[in-house]
């Protein structure tokens, strides 16, 4: 994202299934740092909602970038239990939702304020707001016109089982 102080990066980490947008974070510099946070606020936001969340079966899907295949993500990545993997250099149907998120974020937000961002914690606010809006409110024809939280939510609560008490 092109300010007047300079350029700034965003990641995101989504979620699949739900569309949900579970971490990101702007910086001045497109490093491992970068991604790191985004994949620490993604756990975090995880374990917040679901006191159950496991990593287990968890895939982290992106393209060739350098802070994605670099030793410290790569290292973080495994200790936490989640599988790595690195789509085709060059195509940008290998990594299709992350394509189109960016491309509705530039569309909704930085398009739209082009020539007057100041610097990277303005376009950090403006981020804040519309991940928020995007998950809560935003409506996904990919999931039944639903906002990422609604839809989620539908699935726990087709999926958890509440115990019955024991009949005396």
């Amino acid at each position: 994202v092109w300010t007047l102080a300079g350029f700034c990066y965003v990641s995101f980490i989504t979620d699949v299934y739900s569309r949900r947008i579970l971490g990101w974070r702007v910086m001045t510099s497109k490093t491992t740092t970068l991604v790191l946070s985004a994949l620490e606020q993604s756990l975090f936001t995880r374990r917040r909602t679901n006191v159950e969340f496991t990593t287990t079966g968890l895939l982290h899907h992106s393209d060739a970038g350098s802070q994605y295949v670099s030793l410290a993500f790569t290292e973080e990545l495994q200790e936490a239990g989640i599988t790595g993997s690195i789509g085709s250099v060059g195509d940008a149907l290998d990594n299709a939702l992350m394509e189109s998120t960016i491309g509705l974020f530039k569309t909704e937000v930085i398009g739209h304020e082009r020539a007057s961002w100041a610097g990277w914690r303005q376009v950090e606010q403006a981020t804040a707001s519309w991940v928020h809006w995007y998950n809560t409110e935003r409506l996904h024809s990919s999931i039944k016109d639903l906002p990422p939280v609604e839809y989620e939510q539908m699935y726990y609560d087709r999926t958890v089982v509440v115990s019955e008490p024991a009949a005396a």
